[in-house]
């Protein structure tokens, strides 16, 4: 689905990121791990456009049709192309109301200034945004904020979901809650996801493999069964 191959990036004369190399299998939930400031970010960052890379490939395929250079296409075309992203600490427009908020984002998605319909399958995951879809989005506790945010990267239906420290914040129950819905959406809804996460309990809890940056380096990965203490202690407690 997504294939990065030795990617690398700079901040000025500062290498960020090391030769990273990652494949995504469609289906798979993926976590990346690593202490913060270990380039976790900049690598979403990179692959949703927003960030250029020194050098190195990115090679997307989507559900249908031939694989594409993801470097050749433009940061408003990737949600079109099938790559949901959800940023840290959320980014929801809190001055706008909960429907306002989807609209925006599947508009900017589709490229296109034309009314659309939000799905109602988004409503369907997240009833409680349909009863609230007039509030002012800022108004929301935490959790209802989350799901604003999942929901308008799920706008467009995405096949590959990124989320950038989906827990940061969140209480242990709101916590549990989270992961029993990207457990849903990777399970039932077929998404494939990149969870960006330092807590490593949760990365062991829903995903499937890991990859493990440290300094920008890709220093481990594999199934999170092999995520064990020795990787844990060698990498994460430095």
């Amino acid at each position: 689905m997504l294939s990065l191959r030795s990617v690398n990036q700079f901040y000025g004369q500062n290498h960020i990121l090391w030769d990273v190399d990652l494949e995504l299998e469609p289906g798979t939930c993926t976590g990346i791990i690593g202490q913060q400031g270990m380039g976790k970010t900049t690598l979403v960052n990179c692959i949703m456009g927003h960030l250029p890379i020194k050098s190195g490939s990115m090679t997307w395929q989507g559900t249908s049709g031939p694989p594409q250079d993801l470097l050749l296409q433009p940061v408003e075309t990737r949600a079109a192309l099938g790559i949901g992203y959800v940023p840290q600490r959320r980014h929801i427009f809190s001055q706008m109301s909960v429907e306002d908020n989807l609209q925006i984002a599947l508009l900017a998605g589709a490229g296109t200034s034309s009314h659309r319909a939000i799905p109602k399958s988004v409503f369907d995951l997240f009833p409680a945004l349909w009863s609230l879809r007039h509030q002012r989005s800022g108004e929301l506790p935490i959790d209802q904020q989350q799901q604003l945010a999942l929901a308008r990267a799920l706008v467009l239906q995405p096949s590959l979901l990124i989320l950038d420290e989906p827990t940061e914040g969140m209480s242990p129950w709101l916590e549990e809650e989270m992961g029993n819905m990207i457990h849903r959406l990777n399970h039932d809804f077929g998404i494939t996801i990149l969870l960006l996460e330092q807590r490593l309990s949760f990365i062991r809890r829903v995903a499937d493999c890991f990859l493990l940056l440290h300094r920008g380096r890709n220093v481990a990965q594999g199934k999170v069964a092999q995520l064990d203490d020795r990787v844990v202690n060698t990498w994460l407690a430095v």
